[in-house]
């Protein structure tokens, strides 16, 4: 008896908490708030196996690695672009939901098939029982009627896999507008850079000329120190843009699904376009917008799926005719004939009292359908908003661009004179570097213009849900002279 009972009091002990609870190797936690724990060798192996990047394109753009167009960014983003999978897993998910849900509407069929094999001992005169038993059997159940339960549950699965769907399409154009501005980012940075590296050669030639008229004896120290300050402010502003190019490249790279550090290089001719202005009025892209935006269409379809819940939850509260069914034939080895068995079942189920959460399940289901409306309602008033805003800014980003040539034309020739009075020894340097300052401010108020004007194309396109998958715009524009007033369209 001393086993048996130091067994029971280890037992009672290791139930009573006193010993502590054992760890799964490799789960541990850290065994102080203090110490970093200390992850198993496996997750490292992990995370290392997940640090290796691979530095390649895909063969189909490898030929043109270094001339990506747009429409190749595009098509190879949307095919790469993590948001797109997700989206399409999710439509896609759905889509099976609502095809389970629709199975509701014919019987269901299972057939069993139970083997058993047994042998019964020779007792009291009784001989030995050696049998095996095969009994398949078949099932069918079928719901008949059930006020509009079965209806509601298919019509909210087949509304979800339509806001799905919706959902989908709009990740595609989020993802074709996000690839856009880091495409216009990229090439307008790049072209800054170039803005710059002018800016930098006219800095230098300014200190150059600072320097020879100190020589000749017409300038004084102060000049070549403020010229040669202005040449590095030149050169330090032109090192940060070199930083934020890299930077900007590393974002495309990030919208198109690819490491930041792969190598690859695009077209710019996309991005040079003329510009031009509007001539669609807001309210027919606002009605565009509220026609054809995929995540105003999903909340409707959400909306839609919260209503027919409703009519789910009620089928609840009313009774259900079922109707089930079952035949057999056992087959044993002492029996030659089994004998067919079958049962017919017609079911009514008639829901009494549950403590009123049926009740309380259907207010619920009512007041959800209502927030789904009111979401649908707030979507569609924030759809109208985005146009709205969108529309206007792009009429600003117009005349930007066109006031900001008219403001490098000045400035180029308010530069050249300054420079031609500094050489001439009637000007100062102060005016020139005032005037070569402008002059570049100038470069980059254009090469900015230009930037917020292509990107305030794509964004308009995309909030009047018109943007397609080659990053396309279907907008009409008309060329603007640049002694146009555009005045606001309706």
């Amino acid at each position: 008896m001393a086993r048996p009972t130091a067994i029971l009091a280890s037992l009672a002990f290791a139930t009573t908490g006193c010993v502590s609870t054992p760890h799964v190797a490799g789960s541990a936690p850290s065994p102080a708030p203090n110490v970093p724990w200390t992850p198993p060798a496996s997750a490292l192996r992990a995370a290392r196996a997940d640090t290796v990047v691979t530095t390649a394109l895909p063969a189909d753009l490898g030929q043109r690695i270094h001339q990506l167009t747009l429409a190749d960014i595009i098509d190879y983003g949307l095919r790469n672009n993590t948001a797109t999978r997700l989206a399409w897993a999710n439509a896609q998910a759905a889509a099976s939901a609502y095809g389970s849900e629709r199975g509701s509407w014919l019987p269901t069929l299972d057939l069993d098939v139970n083997a058993s094999r047994f042998q019964t001992a020779a007792t009291q005169g009784r001989t030995a029982v050696r049998q095996s038993v095969l009994t398949p059997s078949l099932t069918l159940s079928y719901l008949l009627f059930d006020f509009g339960g079965r209806s509601g549950r298919i019509g909210t699965a087949q509304q979800q896999a339509v806001a799905a769907a919706f959902n989908h399409n709009a990740a595609i154009q989020d993802v074709v507008l996000q690839i856009e501005v880091g495409y216009f980012q990229y090439v307008q940075t790049r072209a800054l850079l170039g803005a710059q590296r002018i800016t930098l050669r006219e800095a230098e030639t300014n200190l150059e000329a600072a320097e020879e008229r100190r020589r000749a004896g017409v300038a004084t120290v102060a000049d070549v120190l403020q010229a040669r300050t202005a040449a590095s402010q030149a050169r330090l502003t032109l090192e940060t843009t070199e930083g934020n190019l890299q930077t900007t490249r590393g974002a495309l790279a990030l919208a198109l699904g690819l490491p930041a550090n792969i190598p690859y290089d695009i077209d710019s001719t996309a991005a040079e376009l003329p510009v031009a202005a509007i001539a669609d009025s807001v309210d027919a892209l606002i009605a565009a917008a509220v026609e054809g935006r995929p995540d105003l269409a999903a909340a409707r379809a959400q909306a839609a799926a919260a209503a027919s819940h409703v009519g789910e939850v009620r089928a609840n509260l009313l009774p259900a005719l079922n109707l089930s069914a079952n035949a057999g034939r056992p087959y044993t080895s002492t029996i030659p004939n089994g004998s067919n068995t079958y049962t017919l079942s017609l079911g009514l189920n008639i829901p009494i009292f549950s403590g009123f959460s049926r009740q309380y399940d259907l207010k619920q289901a009512e007041w959800l359908a209502e927030a789904a409306r009111a979401q649908a309602d707030a979507t569609r008033q924030r759809v109208v908003f985005d146009v709205f805003s969108a529309y206007y800014a792009l009429q600003t980003a117009t005349r930007r661009v066109l006031t900001a040539e008219d403001l490098l034309a000045s400035a180029q020739q308010s530069s050249e004179v300054a420079l031609g009075r500094y050489r001439a020894g009637v000007g100062t340097v102060l005016d020139l570097l005032a005037a070569q300052t402008a002059l570049a401010d100038a470069r980059a108020q254009r090469v900015q213009s230009r930037l917020a004007w292509s990107v305030s194309l794509a964004q308009l396109t995309h909030d009047a849900g018109l943007l397609d998958v080659r990053g396309g715009s279907p907008l009409h524009l008309v060329p603007v002279p640049a002694d146009t007033n555009m005045a606001p369209s309706r």
